[in-house]
């Protein structure tokens, strides 16, 4: 009774450390030269996981490491909105004066005060490489957000093609079996992909003679693992298409230089502060091209998706103001001249 004790906890020991392969209990064991179908994931299930979630975690990092280049400190903005909405009204709009300097200074911090053919050739390039030597040109912020997106997108694809070779080249179309499982059967049947039983091959050696023997092995983990995985194919396919869908909203936005315009003019003249002359709205498009750019189209932005309309309406026109009080801009002065 010792002995058969002894081996069967080296047996369960063997086949959890070698793999097992399923075979459907209505067909014939394949023979030893056979191919059989291996399960090799269960053992690095908690491993995979942890793994993948480091995958999800990593563009959050990346965006943290390099935001902080950008000279703003946009967590800080984004809370400070919040607490207006919070505190006393007294002080309501003495913050908002104090984020209108902040975001003044910073954006004149980081315009261009040189103008030659390097710096149009930067130029030209952060435009097509997004963020890249675009600090003083207005579309760092703005660029790294886009690229960061898009880390999402490569992050929630890339994850469906490392589970499908962790898993056996299957994962992929998992859950339209699962759907069409459940269509034909109206229940839940038991997945050959999460057995519950199966076989492992294993020799024991007695004396000068290796003998095979063949192990039914019982897989309870394969319950669990099967309602995880389930759950993982389908919450990546809405990941994935809600993701793709924000890069591109994003993306797009970005690329419609015509979006920044419109954007304010619809606050300045909802907040009563622009008239309806042409000169207005020309000064107004300058206004949002060479000041805010992109980057603070971009706060903006981010600012009004955290708080609410009177507070972007009244942090916009504290720095239309702080903007039409620049000499440069009362003279008339050109693109060029500013030197954005």
């Amino acid at each position: 009774m010792g002995e058969l004790c002894v081996r069967r906890s080296y047996a369960k020991t063997y086949c959890w450390v070698h793999n097992t392969y399923y075979v459907p209990i209505d067909d014939q064991m394949p023979d030893e030269n056979e191919k059989k179908q291996t399960l090799s994931y269960y053992q690095w299930v908690p491993i995979i996981l942890l793994f993948m979630a480091l995958l999800f975690k990593l563009p959050c990092i990346i965006w943290r490491l390099l935001s902080g280049a950008s000279g703003v400190n946009l967590d800080k903005i984004v809370t400070l909105t919040l607490e207006t909405q919070l505190g006393e009204g007294g002080k309501y709009p003495e913050t908002i004066r104090q984020i209108a300097s902040y975001m003044d200074r910073w954006l004149d911090a980081h315009r261009q005060y040189q103008w030659n053919i390097m710096v149009r050739i930067r130029q030209k390039i952060s435009q097509v490489f997004l963020f890249c030597f675009g600090k003083r040109h207005g579309s760092y912020l703005s660029g790294l957000y886009i690229f960061i997106k898009l880390l999402y997108c490569i992050n929630i694809i890339s994850q469906f093609f490392i589970l499908n070779s962790f898993m056996g080249n299957w994962y992929s179309m998992f859950g339209f079996h699962l759907l069409s499982g459940l269509y034909h059967t109206r229940t839940w049947a038991e997945s050959p992909y999460f057995p519950k039983v199966t076989m492992c091959d294993l020799k024991i050696r007695q004396l000068q003679n290796s003998q095979p023997w063949t192990f039914q092995c019982a897989l309870p983990i394969n319950l669990f693992n099967e309602q995880i995985f389930s759950f993982l194919w389908f919450w990546f396919v809405m990941v994935a298409i809600v993701t793709l869908s924000s890069f591109l909203f994003w993306f797009i936005r970005a690329l419609l230089r015509d979006n920044r315009a419109q954007y304010v003019q619809k606050i300045l003249k909802a907040s009563g502060e622009l008239g309806g002359g042409e000169e207005e709205r020309r000064l107004a498009t300058r206004f949002a091209d060479n000041y805010l750019r992109d980057d603070g189209i971009f706060v903006l932005r981010v600012i009004a998706k955290n708080s609410n309309n009177v507070v972007i309406t009244d942090l916009l026109v504290q720095l239309w103001r702080l903007y039409k009080a620049k000499p440069l801009v009362i003279n008339g002065a050109s693109t060029e001249e500013v030197l954005v």
